[in-house]
């Protein structure tokens, strides 16, 4: 098993729902951005939402994630991150981080149709359950999506596809 396992897929793919699951099966520790992101920050968010003023936010709180993923594997514990990775320069700065510290990393990509994802949006948007953390509009998932990079094969070696 790896010491930090990356969960990449684009909006409304499952990321959270597999993250938890996978953190309970194996008793890992599970990071999520928009857990530490809705907690420290969006109550302070300027209204529409900045672009930069959110990427400076998720840059601080995934330093503090990336540190406490060290001591988690110090310690014996594998590390879950749920960190969104929609670009491919994202994941492989943090694989790069990991192996400059000794930390074995792969990818879980869950790999879901974007239109099956836009409904399961709608659904998280109407329902705010357990891993809603805040409204997603179309303009919103729109611009994601143009954003979103899928893992090619080589960023695959040693990890897995999940389909849920």
């Amino acid at each position: 098993m790896a010491d930090v396992i990356l969960v990449v897929g684009g909006t409304g793919a499952g990321k959270t729902t597999y993250a938890r699951s996978l953190a309970n099966e194996i008793g890992a520790l599970r990071f999520s951005i928009d857990d530490w992101m809705t907690t420290l920050f969006w109550m302070d968010s300027p209204q529409p939402i900045e672009f930069e003023w959110t990427l400076e936010r998720i840059g601080r709180c995934e330093a503090m994630i990336l540190s406490m993923v060290q001591q988690a594997a110090s310690r014996g514990l594998a590390s879950i991150l749920d960190l969104g990775f929609t670009k491919r320069e994202h994941r492989g700065s943090v694989r790069h981080i990991c192996a400059r510290h000794g930390l074995s990393s792969q990818i879980h990509f869950v790999d879901v149709d974007s239109e099956v994802r836009w409904a399961r949006v709608e659904q998280r948007n109407r329902e705010q359950g357990e891993t809603f953390a805040m409204p997603v509009d179309r303009a919103m998932f729109d611009f994601m999506e143009n954003m979103w990079e899928a893992p090619k094969e080589e960023e695959l070696s040693g990890g897995k596809v999940v389909c849920v």
